[in-house]
């Protein structure tokens, strides 16, 4: 939204929304906070990304609590949760569901799959077949999906959180750029300090209920009011010029597109709304930089045999562009 777009929502407006928006995202993190310790960024992170109406890929060793997480978000918005366990043989189908004839009632039905989700965990998604994969395609864009030949609507709000396991990758299939593209971000949930694991040990016999704080309607009316959120257009620029440096540095074969800059502006929208702002600093930019860009930009051959990653590239490309001053990035009069 630009300076000239903001000041048409009466400022206090923004404020009472702001707020509104800001307890519920608190509401949501203290049921995380109640069952998994020590995740309350990662939480506020797959938050933003569903107030984006974007999806997260997560790449982490089994067992730091993925599943837990998500469900536990599923659980607190009383939705639905979904889990698919992606193997070789999983068809499309399993997926999206199928048309079957029913002889009892003597017409075809549809039984519809696990993408029928409020938040679906898409588990090991790299062990299915291309063509598995590419069923959640039309699902993470469009928010349908098409059997046979009627397109079907899925729920709002919807969220797919897939993982991968980087360390073991015998009998994979990488993900193609179209679809690694549809994620909003990719991002690790990483192993708990000490203390945590002390905490998460003498927390396993205590098992907790997730209470529902919130429901799919209020979900939608937030994801809605995070647009209005401030963004200056020296921010937005600055936002642009970082995904646009990715297209030229020289350790970049492909760079991100502008679909990335798209994703980098809603999601700091959101991050910021969950985090009590009334507007995007660049230190939201700065730290989302790395979970919306890393997956969409291809290394050349030879940085990737020096050992160069995709955070290296980033954060040269974050050193290299000034940041705006305080003065240009302030909420519009009135």
């Amino acid at each position: 939204m630009t300076a000239v777009e903001s000041q048409r929502v009466p400022a206090e407006n923004r404020a009472a929304d702001n707020e509104q928006l800001a307890n519920l995202s608190n509401r949501i993190l203290d049921q995380v906070d109640r069952v998994l310790v020590g995740k309350r960024d990662v939480a506020e992170l797959l938050l933003a990304a569903l107030l984006a109406r974007g999806h997260v890929l997560i790449e982490d060793v089994p067992g730091v609590g993925k599943t837990t997480l998500a469900r536990t978000i599923a659980a607190s918005l009383g939705g639905v949760f979904q889990r698919v366990q992606f193997t070789p043989d999983l068809l499309p189908s399993d997926i999206t569901g199928l048309t079957f004839f029913d002889q009892k009632q003597g017409e075809f039905r549809f039984r519809p799959g696990p993408v029928f989700a409020n938040v679906l965990l898409a588990d090991e998604i790299n062990r299915a077949t291309p063509r598995t994969q590419s069923a959640l395609l039309e699902a993470m864009e469009e928010r349908t999906v098409t059997i046979e030949g009627e397109p079907k609507a899925l729920p709002d709000p919807f969220l797919v959180l897939a993982t991968e396991n980087p360390v073991e990758l015998e009998g994979t299939f990488p993900l193609p750029e179209a679809q690694i593209d549809r994620f909003l971000m990719r991002i690790s949930v990483g192993y708990p300090t000490h203390d945590e694991e002390d905490e998460i040990v003498n927390r396993s016999d205590k098992p907790i209920e997730v209470e529902q704080v919130t429901d799919a309607e209020d979900m939608a009316r937030a994801s809605a009011q995070t647009q209005a959120v401030f963004m200056s257009d020296d921010l937005l620029h600055y936002l642009t010029e970082i995904v646009r440096s990715t297209r030229s540095h020289p350790d970049v074969e492909l760079g991100a597109s502008p679909r990335a800059s798209l994703a980098l502006a809603h999601v700091a929208r959101s991050l910021a709304a969950v985090r009590k702002r009334e507007l995007v600093l660049p230190d939201d930019i700065r730290e989302l930089a790395l979970p919306v860009l890393s997956h969409r930009i291809m290394l050349s051959p030879e940085s990737r045999l020096r050992g160069k990653g995709a955070g290296g590239v980033i954060d040269e490309i974050l050193d290299s562009i000034p940041v705006p001053v305080e003065g240009s990035i302030g909420l519009p009069a009135g």
